[in-house]
């Protein structure tokens, strides 16, 4: 207890000293690193696979790691022993539980197959943990209400995703400007380049590795047999488990397209989605695959959402992975590498991008990194610049892409009552059955 008041104190401590002195302090890995173990935030990580580890390594800068977790002991045990990770005195569990009962952990980070975000990230928040999730958060279209809900009760805990492009100056946030402030007259269309699933199989069934709990790792998902590519980074490409580009790349480009044309409250979103473009690399029926050992998520589609306001946003795999905007003075192209087009060789922004600007799109903080937002929030409050209840916003669409894709048909969706209409099969699609003993709680 002395060491929860502690930490809480040192936070509150960090926060006068932002308001006192003329350089905000700075929530960067070098100041965190300087303070005692009893002042750091303590972290949990669930999940320590690729990204997990590429992320806990991010958020030890932060804190200390008291744990690691994963359904794969060879990943835990190597962010046991990584010197930026667990510095080989983390404690090592399978079980997510046992980290989220501990209550010397402040944090937890969840870098899971997407599947489990949710039902790890409400209980996370139940237990009185702040959350950092990668993307794509949500599985579901229920799940976004889900998750949505469990952050509106525990408002008093900050909870980050991981859509870093959020945080990126000279590009993303410079496109969201210069499309909220009207530089390029009124959006008509919006080009969502997301790329296609790879296609791949038949691939074969066998037993699981006998460091991998392969039951648990399926959690809410049917129980299937073991097959290598279904699991770890390649469960992106089996709609068990994700959305393939829909979400992947999906819960990037579409947040920042959402964001930038002002569909990202609620009780907005598309009212009709045609997924009539789009193929399979298996065949479907009703929207199901009709084979269980291939990828089987798009690799060939050109969605198109309609907006209420006459916006247009096409979610395709063709052409240049990037979000391109058409208004009605002018158009421009940004992706990761780049940010094009006339309006930016003419600097039609020169007087319109100020640091202010940035604050205000960084929800009145300072710009500066993914995480560092997330540490400075939890110290001085308020939403971070990537928050869930704006990015339930974008993935609705991007699941909605994903429905229309998969059954290859126009489908209505009531952005208010957030319901689709008019198609009984296609609202089958709203939520999920799950395996009993993984249902996820409503708060």
């Amino acid at each position: 207890m002395h060491q929860q008041s502690t930490r809480r104190d040192f936070l509150q401590q960090s926060t006068l000293l932002a308001a006192a002195t003329a350089t905000p302090f700075a929530w960067s890995q070098s100041a965190f690193a300087n303070k005692s173990a009893n002042d750091r935030p303590r972290i949990g990580c669930i999940g320590v696979g690729s990204m997990g580890s590429g992320d806990a390594r991010g958020h030890s800068g932060f804190g200390d790691i008291l744990a690691v977790c994963d359904v794969d002991s060879r990943h835990a045990n190597r962010a046991k022993a990584d010197k930026n990770i667990g510095k080989g005195k983390s404690d090592v569990y399978g079980d997510y539980r046992k980290v989220l009962e501990r209550k010397d952990i402040d944090v937890v980070s969840v870098v899971t197959p997407d599947h489990w975000h949710v039902k790890i990230a409400i209980e996370a928040l139940e237990a009185g943990k702040h959350v950092f999730c990668q993307k794509p958060l949500t599985l579901t279209l229920e799940e976004n209400q889900l998750i949505r809900n469990a952050c509106r009760k525990h408002k008093d805990k900050v909870f980050l995703v991981g859509t870093q492009q959020r945080s990126d100056k000279g590009r993303f946030l410079r496109a969201v400007n210069m499309v909220q402030k009207g530089l390029l007259g009124d959006i008509k269309k919006v080009t969502v380049g997301i790329n296609g699933s790879p296609t791949g199989g038949p691939f074969a069934k066998s037993e699981p590795p006998k460091e991998l709990d392969w039951n648990m790792w399926l959690g809410q998902a049917p129980k299937v047999d073991y097959i290598n590519k279904r699991c770890h980074y390649e469960f992106r490409w089996w709609y068990e488990y994700s959305g393939g580009k829909f979400t992947d790349w999906g819960a990037h480009h579409v947040d920042i397209a959402t964001w930038a044309i002002g569909q990202d409250k609620d009780g907005m979103g598309p009212v009709e989605i045609d997924g009539t473009d789009a193929k399979h690399p298996v065949p479907y029926k009703n929207g199901h695959a009709t084979k269980d050992d291939c990828y089987n998520t798009s690799h060939d589609y050109s969605v198109k959402c309609k907006f209420a306001n006459g916006i247009v946003m096409d979610v395709t795999s063709r052409g240049d992975n990037g979000i391109t905007f058409e208004g009605t003075k002018g158009r421009i192209f940004v992706n990761r590498g780049k940010i094009t087009g006339k309006p930016i060789d003419e600097k039609w922004d020169k007087d319109a991008y100020s640091d202010e600007d940035v604050t205000a799109l960084y929800k009145g903080k300072r710009h500066e990194g993914h995480k560092n937002n997330f540490y400075r929030c939890i110290a001085e409050g308020g939403l971070p610049v990537s928050d869930v209840f704006t990015h339930v916003q974008a993935m609705a669409t991007c699941h909605l892409s994903a429905i229309a894709a998969r059954l290859g048909k126009v489908i209505k969706w009531d952005p208010k009552k957030e319901q689709i209409v008019g198609d009984e099969l296609a609202a089958t699609f709203f939520a999920r059955d799950r395996r009993k003993g993984y249902e996820i709680i409503k708060v």
